[in-house]
């Protein structure tokens, strides 16, 4: 029998079977080399191929992988990874498969998924595990705790925006001074970091560019925050970024004493030694001195051993800082196993101990707030509360950076009404939650929280503010003893 003539094979599903004998590493890689896509998206490809796809079809002939093969490596993909990833490299390979198609080297896709076939009743292939949210005090009580772990105010500022606007973290890291505006914020771009460590300027998520309206008193939060910071342009882009990195800069280069120089020759923890620095009320005067002979004779000079890295890291900042704030728990690190976030217990809601020996010398330890909770977890928390509100879908979806293809969509639009009930109840809920940290403590060791709740205090006229109690006597509620 004689191949079918050109007519014909343009209305057939024959395939030269020659064609198909191109091997899956190789088409896969011409493949890749013919996409031009975004940074992220390309890093993406690149590690599910290399890492996932051609360890188990690299020398196979395209035509010569069945559905068959497909389901047996995603069975030994899931007994090792996650199900949720596994599910997104089949959605590569099957993509791969679609354009070996249309390009006629093979006839069908065996990445295909057959509806209703190895599925078990009952059970949603794709389902996974339901998001953790928290309600505003949870999102005080974060921001609060992050600023204590980090040292400074900064982080109090980025969990308060982000808990309030629903920003990704691209988009918060990646916020630029001049988009930081009196009444909204201008998400333009976000910082997508690379499997390299390189931060790329890169346009928002599925071109979320948007204006997020923002309550008086969060603008001035954000505002007193770069005037206070007074951030310049990074090394890396040339851009001012409203939040600065909280790690040290691998930098090199300085040979001077260091900071646990300093703690060793006046026999104390390095923490002693920072808040000799920064918060010498806090350290006994005896100590207090011999960390200044200390400084003295080795020539100490604060800010010469580094400088604060230019931006956040997603896994640091979700692993040391955020994820100990709302667990209360630091993560497993040889040679340390998980263990509780040593604090000593005054003032409330208690400082991080740091340096060697610090769970001896802690007195407390806090209790969760969210367990679970993960930075992304407050964009479904701002999500989640819009829906208590009862706020409108068209809004909604502007403020979080979705975009509905509906046709009742196209007839929906956000009204100057929409965005002042959206701002009243967001403040509402802000004042709330201060409200809540008064009864709790009328004081806190995060200098700009501090100034909020002194503030707060002076305008809510009421007997519990001015008969504050004790924090000690409160303490027991959110912390406990180690």
């Amino acid at each position: 029998m004689s191949p079918p003539t050109e007519t014909e094979h343009q209305h057939s599903d024959w395939c030269d079977p020659a064609l198909g004998q191109e091997t899956f590493g190789n088409y896969a890689n011409r493949w890749y080399e013919a996409q031009d896509l975004a940074v992220s998206t390309m890093q993406n490809y690149r590690r599910h191929i290399e890492k996932h796809l051609l360890p188990e079809f690299e020398d196979k002939a395209l035509a010569g992988i069945l559905r068959a093969d497909v389901n047996l490596w995603e069975k030994k993909e899931k007994a090792v990874y996650a199900a949720s990833s596994v599910k997104t490299w089949r959605s590569t390979l099957h993509l791969i498969f679609e354009d070996a198609i249309d390009e006629g080297l093979i006839t069908s896709n065996p990445a295909a998924r057959r509806r209703g076939r190895g599925k078990r009743a009952g059970r949603f292939r794709g389902r996974g595990p339901e998001k953790v949210i928290t309600d505003a005090l949870g999102i005080l009580l974060t921001a609060e705790r992050t600023a204590l772990l980090s040292g400074r105010d900064d982080e109090f500022v980025a969990v308060v925006l982000k808990g309030y606007t629903g920003m990704r973290w691209g988009e918060l890291v990646g916020l630029e001074a001049e988009f930081a505006r009196p009444s909204s914020i201008r998400v333009e771009w976000q910082l997508y970091e690379l499997d390299t460590g390189e931060l790329v300027r890169c346009p928002p998520k599925d071109d979320g560019y948007r204006t997020i309206d923002a309550m008086g008193w969060l603008s001035t939060l954000v505002a007193d925050h770069v005037a206070r910071t007074k951030p310049s342009p990074c090394p890396c882009h040339g851009k001012t970024y409203v939040f600065q990195g909280q790690g040290a800069a691998r930098t090199g280069g300085h040979q001077g004493a260091k900071l646990v120089d300093v703690a060793r020759r006046a026999e104390v923890s390095t923490g002693t030694v920072s808040n000799v620095l920064n918060h010498p009320d806090r350290v006994t005067k005896a100590k207090r001195v011999r960390v200044e002979q200390a400084i003295a004779d080795l020539g100490f000079v604060r800010g010469a051993v580094s400088q604060n890295a230019a931006h956040w890291r997603r896994n640091g900042f979700a692993t040391w800082l955020f994820t100990p704030a709302v667990s209360g728990w630091y993560p497993k690190k040889a040679p340390q196993e998980v263990r509780p976030v040593p604090l000593f217990s005054e003032p409330w809601p208690g400082i991080p101990a740091r340096g060697r020996g610090a769970s001896e010398r802690a007195d407390a330890c806090w209790l969760p707030i969210a367990q679970g909770l993960t930075p992304h977890g407050l964009r479904h928390t701002h999500r989640t509360v819009m829906e208590d509100f009862g706020t409108e879908w068209v809004l909604m979806d502007e403020r979080m950076g979705h975009i509905d293809g509906s046709v009742s969509a196209r007839y929906a639009h956000v009204t100057p009404g929409m965005r002042k009930r959206l701002m009243l109840h967001l403040t509402e809920q802000w004042e709330g939650a201060l409200d809540a940290r008064l009864t709790l403590c009328p004081t806190s060791p995060v200098h700009v929280l501090d100034d909020l709740l002194r503030a707060r205090a002076s305008v809510v006229q009421s007997p519990r503010n001015r008969s504050q109690p004790c924090c000690r006597s409160r303490s027991r509620r959110t912390a406990r003893r180690c």
